[in-house]
């Protein structure tokens, strides 16, 4: 667990620099064989896109260092747990783990709102929950706090 905390830290640092950006900030980092080969942080708004999840650039940059589309032997560290499309993109670059902090009960697809790893596809990464649960959601928290008293 030490190592899935060491790594969740280095995510936190790129939800950081998503909420400095007005990002909701969540983080995300694919790791193979101990080795950091993917990270993305949420860009919707400063990419204008809704695609730009932060799990979604972490597999886009893990498929280019690989030069490959399949990332068996991989696992997904996350600040926040995966929406049904991120879920969707995890089970499709056949991921091996899921690692996440704090869960999403408005969307969360890995057990808070629903599980689609339960559904019956043909891949079915194993999930670790709650690694440095406290601080992933403190800091949604603090940055939905602050856009509020901003308004």
């Amino acid at each position: 667990m030490d190592s899935y905390e060491t790594y969740m830290r280095q995510a936190l640092l790129l939800a950081r620099e998503a909420a400095n950006e007005l990002e909701v900030p969540v983080g995300a980092l694919v790791i193979k064989d101990g080795v950091v080969i993917g990270w993305g942080r949420n860009r919707r708004e400063t990419a204008a896109n809704a695609l730009a999840h932060a799990e979604l650039e972490a597999i886009h940059t893990a498929c280019a260092s690989l030069q490959r589309w399949r990332l068996t032997g991989c696992e997904l560290i996350v600040t926040l747990e995966p929406c049904p499309m991120c879920a969707g993109a995890i089970i499709n670059a056949r991921l091996d783990r899921v690692v996440f902090g704090a869960s999403d009960p408005k969307a969360g697809s890995l057990g808070s709102l629903t599980n689609l790893f339960a559904l019956p596809y043909n891949h079915k990464p194993q999930v670790i929950k709650g690694v440095l649960e406290q601080e992933c959601a403190e800091i949604l928290k603090d940055f939905f706090k602050c856009l509020r008293n901003k308004k």
